[in-house]
């Protein structure tokens, strides 16, 4: 039987010569508007050994043509003198998160051949939201020269009876590969190898999420294709990863499927861990008059004719809020209302910034100077999210963020993509 999750050979650092605090830094899509954050990593870090150094924090786009040629460098560099392989296993991780929950999850590789990030896909690995075409480039670019891929890919599974986590956990060696505290209020982390020769009832486990009867169970309709992974968060450096894959087998036809970077490491966390929350990804337009935007979005908003359930946005600039009803909108989820405004404004106005924040008080914050406004709203619940996704589609894109900022998944483990 093929399987969809498999163990890999998982790289990290030999941690009794290197600092794992310095080691861990969180996935390059935070704090894109707060270079601040990203100061205060790089005074951590220093001259250490650092995940820092084999990423293009997005903060940084602009200076991409500068950076790729350091990070692939650097690479190159870890993989001779920083980083201890360990072969076919795979790492079953416990987060304690910065709120004191904990968060459970799997280290291994998926396919890259059963993941299609396209609206209607019916692939076994899919994206949850849409995918924004423009900002794959930048990233591959970094993986087009990379040796290594350092993965925030997080997928979920649909596993209300927990059968696959205690599992796992009940299968992992009683030695931690790595056990410490993350930098700048990310909680703490440990990581245990389960050996590949363990790892069969995992994915026996993992399978058994979706039979043909499983899916009808769940989901009340009969031949649904299986949807056994969702990816929550990272979904762009996945689709990197397919782009450079497609590259591959392009360039090298069959020879391609017995590549390395035909693969991608990934984390994987059941959607009904208890620490596991989803929050709304909120908006701000940057270059604007605000009130002229506001104006905008009342008339669009007024404008609306559909079935969906009345909504409302809460619309932040400067001291000023003001809520604006939707009483009859198109879409189901409030955001996907957003951000239809938001795409038909910005095609109107190209030189408007749009920004997409995690938490009320950061977007009130970016929303105080006078040529910004943000967009504060409800978000959708988690028990919503695979059922929305087979019968809908992907959401609109940056619908939803599972957690906060600081406590988005860390580049902590690594993996060979080259031969």
């Amino acid at each position: 039987m093929k399987y969809s999750f498999t163990p890999a050979d998982i790289l990290l650092p030999d941690f009794s010569e290197h600092e794992a605090y310095r080691w861990a830094v969180v996935a390059c899509d935070q704090f894109t508007s707060e270079p601040e954050y990203w100061e205060a990593v790089e005074r951590k870090v220093g001259t250490a050994p650092s995940a820092l150094r084999v990423i293009l924090p997005e903060v940084y786009l602009e200076e991409q043509a500068e950076r790729i040629p350091k990070i692939n460098a650097a690479m190159d560099d870890y993989l001779k003198n920083v980083l201890k392989e360990h072969k076919d296993c795979m790492i079953y991780v416990r987060r304690y998160q910065s709120d004191l929950t904990i968060r459970q999850g799997l280290i291994g590789l998926i396919d890259l051949e059963e993941y299609d990030y396209n609206k209607g896909a019916q692939t076994r690995v899919r994206a949850t939201e849409g995918t924004v075409l423009e900002r794959i480039p930048p990233r591959v670019q970094v993986r087009r020269g990379a040796s290594l891929e350092l993965p925030h890919v997080m997928l979920l599974i649909d596993d209300p009876a927990h059968t696959v986590m205690p599992l796992a956990h009940s299968l992992c060696e009683q030695q931690p590969a790595y056990a410490f505290r993350l930098m700048i209020g990310g909680g703490e982390i440990c990581g245990f190898r389960i050996p590949g020769a363990r790892a069969r009832a995992i994915q026996e486990a993992l399978e058994a999420l979706v039979t043909k009867e499983q899916m009808q169970e769940r989901y009340g309709k009969e031949g649904l294709a299986p949807l056994l992974f969702a990816v929550g968060d990272g979904n762009h450096s996945l689709a990197t990863a397919k782009a450079c894959y497609e590259e591959l087998k392009a360039a090298l036809g069959e020879a391609a499927l017995d590549h390395p970077a035909r693969y991608a490491l990934c984390e994987v966390v059941n959607l009904h861990d208890e620490s596991l929350h989803f929050e709304p990804i909120y908006r701000v337009m940057f270059g604007v008059e605000p009130e002229a935007v506001k104006a905008e979005f009342k008339a669009y908003c007024a404008s609306l004719g559909g079935n969906a359930p009345a909504q409302s946005v809460v619309c932040v600039h400067g001291k000023t809020e003001e809520t604006v009803e939707i009483p009859a909108p198109d879409k189901q989820l409030t955001v996907g209302t957003v951000q239809d405004f938001l795409d038909a404004y910005t095609v109107a106005h190209p030189e408007v910034r749009i920004d997409y924040i995690h938490g009320e008080q950061a977007l009130r914050t970016l929303s105080a100077p006078e040529d910004a406004i943000g967009f504060l709203f409800d978000g959708m619940h988690k028990s919503e999210l695979f059922k929305t996704v087979i019968f809908d589609g992907a959401l609109p894109r940056k619908t939803f963020s599972m957690g906060h900022a600081k406590d988005k998944r860390y580049y902590l483990e690594a993996r060979r993509i080259k031969n």
